[in-house]
């Protein structure tokens, strides 16, 4: 039996240590005769002849047996096996033994590999296990790996493991029948690398020429197991080379495809998982990313459509319970042997409708957090290598520089589409100044297109309601839809939550949302995500801007940073929009009063083209339709300007110019009580046009067709002087900066009627003193004419009757009476006795 035969130490005389030269002769004993030495030589060359011609026979059987053995190790490269048994089978036959085993070292045990000869199975069933032995110091091949000697035993059954009843000892001599071994060991530069032992079950000892073809088979078995280590480490580099070539060459691909793809990072991962699927020879794989607190599949190979699907409708949560959510909850790589018997694993649907078993995942890292996992599939249990595991990782760094570039990228790309956006919306409030409605739909324009919403709106609360001022991605029906349903300012709108918490509001699901109430225009919209960011100004909301998506996918907070410097451009854009508008209305308004004023000083004492002027200014400012401007005459009112009315009303206030207001109409109320007063809608007054012929009140609706009305009273000192009147054919109430500038031409107005007054009695004053003045100058002149002089009196006081208002011409006719009465009692003094002339 080859090796291990026993523990203890042997005192067998039989066995003896032999070297390479083998047994010398032994001297002659005495001698010989001549004739003796005659036949002895005779004898000796017979024996010599057939001596010779067994040596040659044995080395040519040796020769062949080495061929043989040479020409299977040529014909076997790499490979052991067939050389240890070819070899094993010709040591056995050469030296004529019963069987023979080859052992290899393991460690400081030893492993048999090839067996030859008839042994019974239930001796030779424990050797060809695969175990180490470990034998005891005294069996044969223990001793052999000590001195690096051959050791032969002659009769195993008086060997001393056989007396200690060693088990296999015993098993050899009386299972196998082994009775003489010889154990001669395999020495690679005095190491020992294994043991050649051949058996024979009769007791009779090998001898040295046996032993020494026996050490040379064990040399050409070290010469096999050193070429064939060669050789593998050969095929090894081979290999690796090959595969460091693979894998080089998958790289230089991977970059091909980054360096072509500067914003595609689907092509990129595209090829990075199907390089890692083939060369890793997986059966299938994927690169999972973090979106939403679960990790969804961003690329795939292999992978059934069945799979891809469910994959789909089964983002992955982050637990144990997954690979993905181990990799990620670990931050390493993790191997899993056999998914469907890993006590932990519980994603058992998708895995047993893709059959898979082993699975590889590899966080793809970013300054040290997971933003995704690299993981391969195998349908069988076979776990990657190390070798493989580390290519993986290579592929998960590869993936998340390509991740990491194309964000990089993709943010100088929005950053510049942004400040593009921004250049545009700069532009358009530069070329439009005054046209906000503009302004605001470049705005909502450049927030979808950059935040990725399917929609864009901007609103601003009016009252209880909230409307649209501008939008973009809404369809024809959403959009008349809402403005016949317009948005409550409560907390069942997004945009109604947002100016009630005066801050961003991110609703992910309208539809999971309890608070939610505007269902009816969410059905026509669509949309199911929505982001409202308040427009705020001075710390107060003037309006908001919400964007929206048609599926579940929360806004990310560039996203939202975005949205919300959109809103603050729009504020601006508002705000200053707003400071135009009243510079504009200021400079109407003063320009307007300058205007009246020129109008004023360029006809003194004239009413009526101040009237005119006035009437037009506030008109066209205010964006009114037509206007009236009435005196006050007694306890009736006179149309004594219009502008813009319609023909019919024009032609019935010339015809009719005398009015007694209702106390129902806007300037019955006006004139009681000495207020502004504004109807938002005529005919939404109750018994407003219900006045007899010749109220205005009547005429207003049937005639003129107003809605809106605005009536403002000229006052002065409680007295009502008359009143402007303004209308509008639409229902829209005016502003009170309308009001305010109505209130100021009302005002103007009163102090042009009271200048006109003023002037027109300095000119009657001056008339007077000049008829005085003519008539004294006749009088000076005509001492003694009493005639001329009551001429020129009569003159002047019908010049006067004619200039003066009716209200002072008795005063004038009085004064020239007395100058009449002075004229004669100074004429009549020095001719008392002289008849008056006739």
């Amino acid at each position: 039996m080859a090796g291990p035969t026993g523990r203890g130490t042997s005192d067998c005389a039989d066995e003896v240590i032999l070297s390479g030269e083998g047994a010398k002769g032994r001297p002659p004993s005495r001698v010989r005769s001549a004739g003796t030495k005659a036949r002895t030589r005779a004898g000796r060359t017979r024996e010599t002849r057939a001596e010779l011609e067994r040596k040659l026979a044995e080395a040519l059987e040796q020769q062949a047996a080495t061929s043989e053995v040479l020409k299977v190790i040529s014909g076997s490269p790499g490979e052991l096996a067939p050389v240890f048994e070819t070899m094993l089978t010709k040591a056995t036959e050469l030296c004529e033994a019963s069987y023979g085993t080859l052992w290899l070292c393991a460690g400081e045990g030893f492993r048999a590999v090839a067996l030859h000869g008839g042994l019974p199975e239930a001796f030779t069933a424990p050797l060809r296990d695969g175990r180490v032995w470990y034998p005891g110091q005294a069996v044969a091949i223990t001793r052999v790996a000590k001195t690096r000697k051959t050791v032969q035993v002659a009769d195993l059954s008086k060997d001393q493991g056989y007396r200690d009843r060693s088990p296999l000892q015993v098993a050899a001599v009386e299972l196998a029948g082994i009775r003489t071994l010889v154990v001669v060991p395999m020495l690679k530069e005095s190491l020992m690398v294994g043991a050649i032992a051949i058996y024979r079950r009769e007791v009779r000892p090998f001898t040295d020429k046996q032993i020494i073809l026996l050490e040379n088979f064990a040399a050409q078995a070290v010469i096999a197991i050193e070429n064939t280590r060669l050789l593998n480490e050969l095929r090894q580099r081979t290999d690796d080379l090959s595969e460091s070539l693979q894998q080089q060459t998958a790289t230089a691909d991977v970059l091909k495809v980054i360096s072509r793809s500067t914003f595609d990072l689907q092509g990129v991962l595209d090829a990075l998982i199907e390089s890692a699927v083939q060369l890793c020879d997986a059966d299938m794989g994927s690169i999972n990313r973090e979106e939403g607190g679960v990790y969804r599949q961003i690329a795939n190979f292999g992978h059934p459509p069945e799979v891809q699907r469910f994959m789909q409708d089964h983002p992955i949560e982050v637990s144990r319970g997954t690979l993905v959510g181990r990799t990620v909850l670990e931050g390493r790589t993790v191997q899993i042997a056999d998914v469907q018997a890993d006590p932990e694993y519980t994603f058992l649907e998708g895995a047993r409708l893709g059959g898979l078993h082993t699975m590889l995942g590899v966080p793809l890292m970013r300054e040290g957090m997971p933003i995704g996992v690299f993981n391969l599939q195998r349908r069988s249990v076979r776990p990657f290598t190390e070798k493989q595991i580390e290519l993986v990782e290579t592929f998960a760094d590869q993936a998340a520089i390509a991740i990491e570039n194309t964000r990089l990228l993709n943010e100088l790309r929005e950053s510049l589409q942004q400040q593009t956006a921004t250049a545009d919306v700069l532009k358009v409030i530069s070329r439009s100044t005054f046209d906000l409605q503009a302004v605001l739909d470049a705005l909502v324009h450049s927030a979808a297109r950059l935040c990725e919403a399917d929609a864009v709106i901007i609103g601003r609360p009016k009252g209880e309601t909230y409307y649209f001022e501008a939008s973009y991605g809404y369809s024809r029906e959403y959009a008349e839809f809402v403005a016949t349903h317009p948005a409550g300012t409560d907390r069942g709108t997004v945009s109604g939550r947002v100016l009630l918490e005066r801050k961003i509001v991110h609703v992910p699901d309208v539809l999971a949302d309890p608070e939610y109430t505007y269902g009816a225009v969410q059905k026509i919209g669509g949309y199911r995500t929505v982001l409202g960011v308040p427009l705020m100004r001075e710390g107060t909301p003037i309006g908001v801007m919400a964007a929206n998506r048609h599926r579940v996918r929360p806004f990310s907070d560039r996203h939202i940073e975005l949205l919300t410097a959109f809103a603050d451009q729009a504020v601006i854009a508002i705000e200053n929009t707003r400071l135009l508008n009243e510079l504009r209305e200021s400079l109407q308004q003063q320009t307007a009063t300058a205007d009246v004023l020129r109008v004023i000083s360029s006809s003194p004492g004239e009413l009526e083209p101040v009237f005119q002027a006035m009437l037009e200014k506030a008109v066209r400012i205010c964006e009114a339709k037509f206007g009236v401007l009435f005196q006050s005459e007694r306890e009736a009112l006179r149309a004594v300007a219009l502008h813009g009315a319609p023909a019919l009303y024009a032609e019935e206030r010339r015809r009719n110019p005398v009015i007694r207001p209702s106390a129902r109409t806007a300037l019955g109320r006006a004139m009681a009580t000495k207020q502004p007063v504004q109807i938002a809608d005529v005919q939404d007054e109750p018994h407003y046009s219900d006045a007899p012929s010749g109220f205005t009140g009547s005429q207003l609706a049937k005639l003129a067709g107003a809605r809106t009305v605005l009536c403002v009273p000229m006052v002065k000192e409680a007295e009502l002087a008359g009143a402007i009147l303004i209308y509008r054919q639409e229902v829209r109430p005016f502003i009170d900066k309308q009001v305010e500038l109505v209130q100021g031409f009302a005002s103007q107005a009163v102090i042009a009627i009271e200048n006109t007054r003023l002037l027109n009695e300095l000119r009657e004053s001056l008339q007077q003193q000049t008829a005085t003045a003519d008539v004294l100058k006749v009088i000076s002149r005509s001492t003694f004419d009493l005639q001329t002089v009551l001429d020129t009196l009569v003159e002047s006081a019908a010049r006067n009757r004619e200039r003066a208002p009716v209200r002072r011409g008795a005063g004038a006719h009085a004064r020239t009476e007395r100058i009449a009465g002075a004229a004669d009692r100074n004429l009549r003094g020095p001719r008392r006795h002289q008849p008056l002339a006739q």
